[in-house]
This record gives structure tokens, C-alpha cells and sequence, in this order.
């Protein structure tokens, strides 16, 4: 009994020790990423995960159906598919060809109203919001300083970083794109319950504006940038500027930091499913059109889906790119493999949905991606 009272005595004064040590060292964030990811045996955020964060919820308001086509699940998966979705946790994956469903099928216990988590897909509609907060007036064009919204990037080399700097990724920032570390930056952002203060630390590495880096801090300084000129928290402007207008089916959830400051984590995180996210994917491959109306100005579109720089030819502005079998593609992307791909030649839209993508060094392309652009020829053949 003795020896149970001490042994309990020295674990209640380690632990306090321990978190002791966490809120002076500023890294008291890890018990949060402890209690809602690696206590759940995940050593990364996951497709559920928005259920344990805040949310602010965003709201539909005339639903729009997509149409299924004459060919409506006329056929199965190939067993290639098959065997990628198996292995890999896919949990939907849906094409859509001439802008009706032509294959839909969802796996893992999840259906076609599942929400799952965006990830980086979200940076897609972020860098949208950019535009349109051009289009409204609120910013003057993409070479506006970040500095004429937010301060602690008004000295140095951050005076010249433009809002279109951050929308295609070459900020110049020493932000480190490290998901499964700790003690990264990323994880710091993922689970700290002051964002902006993460955001406003940030220091400079090289010149902004010359070459791409991918870093999910540029997106989240452009979030901030757009509430500050429009007046506009993010959540209701996306609302407002997409969710509504281009018909969702389903309310959705965009994670924030807390509920005191209440900034959404820009670079990722909204909760929703396969086709409701299909929806911008097709605003992009109608240049920016939605039955009929101009949501997004046409050049804008364009000049998203190529690259900006040399060195960085897999990405424009808030879009990854690439060309296969001699098609043109561009697509959302979102850590774990969430992907909508849009090949505009073959009015195309393929998404997909899962656990896990295989990985590939740096920001090309995974060889999973190539297999579900193939996978969907064959089905469609």
C-alpha cells in the first residue's frame, strides 16, 4: 500500500512538473494534440478529428442536386481500385463526367453525407476568397502588401510580401512544413488556441515572391488578410461568397483555434463530403461561372491552374497541377490523399476521399493520384 501511495505521489507531481514545464516553455499546445490525436492512436490529425475542435458551422441555402448520368453506376471498380481503396482507407470516390454523377461509392462506414476532414483542399477555397475579396473591393489586386493588413510583417524583407505571394505559396517565411512532428510549427498551428499570435511570429527566410515554397502558413496569413479587409470573418464570407451560391446539399464545418478567438484554420479543416467539395471544382472548370452567373472572374481561373514560378511547376495560385497521358489537370489536395481532380479537356471530375496516400519526396505528385485518374479512364471505357 505504501508503495502504491508513492508511486502515485511521484506520478501526480511529474505530470504537474510536466505541464508545468509545457506552459513556460509556450508548448502547452501538445496537451491538447495529446488528448485529441495521439491519445486516439493516431500520430496525425485525421479524417474525424473535426469532432475534437470548435467549429463554426456554415450554413446551405438552395440545395442543388447534382444529376446522375445515363450511365449512373452502370459499372463496378476495377480491381486495381479495389485493391488501392483496401489498402490505402479510401473512403469515397466519386467520378463525375459532363457534370452528372456518373460513379459514386463510399466505403469504411462512411455515405454520401459523411463528413470527413478537407485538409489542404480548403487552401483552394481560401485562395478563391482572395479574389473575390478583389472582386468586392476589399483588396486592390494580388500585389497589395500584406502589410496594409497585417502589421508584424512591415519591416525587412516581409514589406514586400504581396497577398498574391501568398496565394502561391512564396511568402519567403521560415515556416516548416513538418506534419508529424511535435514540435513543427504545423503542429504547433494545428492545435494552439491563438492562432493569429502563432501566425504574427513568423520571420523571413529569403525575398518573398521568387520561388515557390509550399507552407501552410501562407494561406493562413491570407485568411487573416481577407477578414481584415473585408471586415468579414472567413467562415460567413465563404459562406456567403460559395457554400450558398454554388448549391450545396449539406451544412458544413470549418475548424477554428478557439472559441475566444474564433480564426479558422485556413490551411485546412473544413468538414463536409465527396460532392459537396466536387462543387468548386467545377465553378474552376466552368471558368468561374455557375449556371450562368460569374462567380469568379474568368482570368483569375486561369491564371490559378499554371504555374507562377519555374521551380515551382506543380503549383499556381491555391491549385496543384499537372499533365498526364498529354491531358492537362488540376486539383485540390489535402494531407492523407484528398483529392479533387478536375481535367477540363474530358470534362472530368474525379474525388477521392481516405486515410492514407502513399508519399512521395517533396510537393510532386503521389503515384496513388496517377492510379485514380487511371482507374476512372478504365471504369469509363
Amino acid at each position: 500500500m505504501k508503495f502504491l501511495k508513492k508511486t502515485l505521489k511521484f506520478l501526480v507531481l511529474f505530470f504537474g512538473l510536466l505541464i508545468a514545464v509545457l506552459y513556460i516553455t509556450d508548448t502547452d499546445y501538445l496537451i491538447k494534440a495529446v488528448r485529441t490525436i495521439y491519445m486516439k492512436g493516431h500520430t496525425t490529425a485525421f479524417l474525424e478529428d473535426y469532432k475534437e475542435f470548435d467549429n463554426q458551422k456554415i450554413d446551405i441555402a438552395t440545395p442543388q442536386p447534382w444529376p446522375n448520368h445515363k450511365g449512373y453506376n452502370s459499372v463496378k471498380e476495377t480491381s486495381t481500385l479495389n485493391e488501392l481503396n483496401a489498402a490505402s482507407g479510401t473512403v469515397a470516390y466519386v467520378i463525375i463526367k459532363n457534370d452528372s454523377i456518373w460513379f459514386e461509392n463510399y466505403y469504411d462506414g462512411f455515405n454520401e453525407n459523411s463528413k470527413s476532414n478537407s485538409f489542404s483542399m480548403a487552401k483552394s477555397y481560401v485562395s478563391g476568397l482572395m479574389q473575390k475579396a478583389i472582386q468586392d473591393g476589399y483588396i486592390k489586386n494580388l500585389n497589395q502588401p500584406v502589410c496594409d493588413f497585417l502589421p508584424a510583417f512591415c519591416n525587412g524583407r516581409a514589406a514586400k510580401m504581396t497577398v498574391g505571394d501568398l496565394s502561391s505559396m512564396s511568402s519567403g517565411t521560415n515556416w516548416d512544413e513538418a506534419y508529424y512532428s511535435p514540435l513543427s510549427i504545423t503542429t504547433r498551428a494545428y492545435f494552439d488556441d491563438d492562432l493569429a499570435k502563432v501566425m504574427n511570429g513568423l520571420k523571413m527566410d529569403t525575398d518573398p515572391g521568387k520561388s515557390f515554397k509550399y507552407a501552410s502558413g501562407d494561406t493562413q496569413m491570407l485568411a487573416m488578410v481577407i477578414e481584415k479587409a473585408s471586415g468579414k470573418k472567413l467562415y460567413d464570407y465563404f459562406e456567403e461568397s460559395f457554400w450558398k451560391p454554388l448549391g450545396a446539399e449539406n451544412e458544413t464545418l470549418w475548424q477554428v483555434d478557439s472559441e475566444d478567438h474564433d480564426l479558422v484554420k485556413a490551411y485546412c479543416c473544413i468538414a463536409s463530403n465527396a460532392k459537396d467539395f466536387a462543387r468548386y471544382g467545377k465553378l474552376f472548370k466552368n471558368h468561374g461561372k455557375w449556371n450562368g452567373k460569374q462567380i469568379l472572374d474568368s482570368a483569375f481561373v486561369a491564371k490559378s491552374v499554371i504555374p507562377r514560378f519555374n521551380d515551382g511547376p506543380m503549383y499556381g495560385y491555391g491549385w496543384w497541377i499537372a499533365q498526364h497521358k498529354n491531358k492537362d489537370i488540376f486539383y485540390m489536395r489535402g494531407h492523407l490523399g484528398q483529392l479533387v481532380i478536375v481535367i477540363p479537356e474530358d470534362d472530368l471530375i474525379i474525388v477521392r476521399l481516405g486515410h492514407t496516400i502513399t508519399k512521395t519526396e517533396g510537393d510532386t505528385h503521389s503515384p496513388d493520384f496517377y492510379t485514380f485518374i487511371d482507374e476512372a479512364y478504365v471504369m469509363l471505357d
